[in-house]
C-alpha cells in the first residue's frame, strides 16, 4: 500500500507562483518505489480529472500542453514530488491530487489551488 499526501495549495493571483509538494509513505520501501512514476492530475467543477505533469524512473518527465513551459514537476528523492508552478492563470484553478501507480494508481487527497484577483 502506498499513501501520498500533498501540501502547497493556496490562493495566488493571476502571474503568481506555488510549489506543490507530495510525500508518499507505506510500503514504498519493499517495493523498489523509485522505480515507479509519480506526477499530479488536475480537476476543476464539472470537469473531469486531468494529467498535468509524470515523472518517471530516470527522470524523465511528461507535461499536458496546457502547463508546458510554466510547470516543473520534479523528484526529490524516492518518496517525494514537487510540482513548480508558475505564470499561474484562472484556468488552473483545480484541486490537484498527486498520483503515483505500483500496480494500479493510488492517489492523495487533493489540494486546492485557486488563481483568481
Amino acid at each position: 500500500q502506498v499513501q501520498l499526501v500533498e501540501s502547497g495549495g493556496g490562493l495566488v493571483q493571476p502571474g503568481g507562483s506555488l510549489r506543490l509538494s507530495c510525500a508518499a509513505s507505506g510500503s514504498i520501501f519493499s517495493i523498489n518505489f523509485m522505480h515507479w512514476p509519480m506526477g499530479w492530475y488536475r480537476q476543476a467543477p464539472e470537469k473531469e480529472r486531468e494529467l498535468v505533469a509524470t515523472v518517471v524512473a530516470g527522470g524523465s518527465t511528461n507535461y499536458a500542453d496546457s502547463v508546458k513551459g510554466r510547470f516543473t514537476i520534479s523528484r526529490d528523492n524516492a518518496k517525494n514530488t514537487s510540482l513548480q508552478m508558475n505564470s499561474l492563470k484562472p484556468e488552473d484553478t483545480a484541486v490537484y491530487y498527486c498520483w503515483s501507480y505500483v500496480g494500479k494508481n493510488y492517489w492523495g487527497q487533493g489540494t486546492q489551488v485557486t488563481v483568481s484577483s
